[in-house]
């Protein structure tokens, strides 16, 4: 009997302390796996569009990447990042999300050549002389008429220019393009050709010579001699998708390889985001060499509307043009101005990609969302014949307005100042 008292004496402190003990753990647990399955089960709420979707991931390819910003006393950021499919062994041909890099690189190399008179604004004559090779000496869509890397900025960034970023690749060269990002720790990416041209993999080991002038191109700040590399940027094994594709007017049967073609991870394009929203939270090594003009430029084009733009005029365009999230599945939508996206999107053969940093200012909500969605319901690739409209458009508008829903619901220990976001959308001025 005095042993089952003493059971019930200090024992029993015991007792409860472990019960608390196991309560505590639990509830962490419980707490992790809410932290844990926060994607699955925002977008579970939404019913059965999004249900038939997450219950074919292998068909759609589904990978997202939802990263939150809070901001402390200092108003510095820290990030909280949840995933959905996210793997880098799920490939997806990251098509135009790949610009931003080629955007970022330039200036970063006009500021390593550190010439005077040479900047993104410098006129720019591009020569031919190898196959496969197009020369460019003007450029009627800009004011001026002559081409230059900060015309050819902005027509990639705002409405996804392929040509545009055809330059980029050429004024960098596949090795350096390759091995700048590789040095900043882009690892898994490839960077292995043109894009909306057939060219073969020697033609786009070959870039253009160039020459960067003010006034004469006889009388050049900067000439850049023609580059080649021989190291091969492809995959060591072959990717294979679809049950056949196209190829000219035939029709091949068996997949169709993307070993040659472009790659990167969701996680790379969300860094790549992050570095040009938040260069400071990155390691020096990791950020792209950028002045503070040189963020505010491609922060603006980023952002930038079709309407708001002039040189080239895209005022014909909808605001949803290149912004999938929030609006990609409403033509008609005019997007307010207390938000802005600040994005790169892609969109081919069937994936269907959105890599943005968006903000409200009116409600003070800020967060990075990158996501992919592959719809190609025959199987059969570079057809033409996909289901943007139907299934990847609304899926993706739903995804950010879901996670933005939940963001305008989510406590915040401090406001964020989001000032140095707020851009000036000068539709009158021209551009170089």
């Amino acid at each position: 009997m005095r042993k089952r008292n003493r059971s019930r004496g200090t024992g029993s402190l015991f007792t409860r302390l472990g019960l608390c003990l196991v309560l505590i753990v639990s509830q962490t647990m419980a707490a992790q796996e809410i932290e844990k399955d926060l994607l699955i089960r925002l977008m579970e709420a939404q019913g059965e569009d999004f249900q038939s979707i997450l219950s074919e991931p292998e068909r759609y390819r589904i990978q997202i990447l939802y990263t939150q910003i809070d901001r402390n006393e200092k108003n510095e950021p820290s990030f909280r990042s949840y995933s959905y499919g996210v793997s880098p062994d799920t490939y997806f041909y990251p098509a135009s999300s790949i610009k931003i890099f080629g955007a970022a690189l330039s200036l970063e190399k006009f500021n390593k050549l550190d010439i005077n008179k040479l900047n993104s604004d410098t006129y720019v004559s591009i020569d031919s002389s190898f196959s496969g090779q197009t020369a460019v000496l003007r450029d009627s869509t800009s004011a001026s008429g002559k081409p230059s890397f900060g015309h050819y900025l902005k027509k990639l960034l705002v409405l996804s220019d392929n040509d545009a970023y055809n330059r980029t690749y050429e004024f960098m060269g596949q090795e350096a393009l390759n091995e700048n990002l590789h040095a900043k720790g882009y690892d898994q990416l490839r960077l292995t050709h043109r894009l909306s041209i057939s060219l073969s993999p020697e033609e786009n080991q070959n870039t253009n010579a160039m020459i960067f002038y003010v006034d004469d191109p006889d009388q050049p700040v900067y000439s850049q001699k023609a580059l080649a590399t021989s190291k091969d940027f492809s995959a060591e094994s072959a990717i294979l998708l679809g049950d056949s594709y196209v190829k000219g007017d035939a029709v091949i049967k068996g997949p169709m390889d993307f070993s040659k073609k472009n790659y990167c991870t969701v996680e790379e394009l969300q860094r790549a985001i992050r570095s040009l929203m938040f260069p400071e939270s990155l390691e020096q090594e990791a950020r792209f060499d950028l002045t503070t003009e040189d963020l505010r430029f491609l922060r603006t084009y980023m952002s930038q509307l079709p309407r708001e733009t002039r040189h080239p005029d895209y005022s014909d365009k909808p605001d949803n043009y290149c912004k999938f999230f929030l609006y990609g599945d409403d033509n008609s939508a005019e997007i307010p101005d207390h938000i802005r996206i600040f994005n790169k999107i892609g969109l081919a053969y069937g994936f269907c990609i959105d890599n943005a940093y968006i903000v409200d200012f009116k409600e003070n909500v800020e967060f990075m969302l990158t996501a992919v969605i592959y719809v190609n319901e025959n199987n059969r690739l570079n057809d033409g014949i996909y289901e943007y409209e139907t299934v990847a458009f609304p899926f993706l508008a739903q995804l950010g307005r879901v996670i933005y829903d939940h963001e305008r619901q989510r406590d915040r220990p401090n406001p964020p100042d989001l000032t140095e976001f707020k851009l000036s959308y000068d539709i009158s001025k021209s551009s170089n």
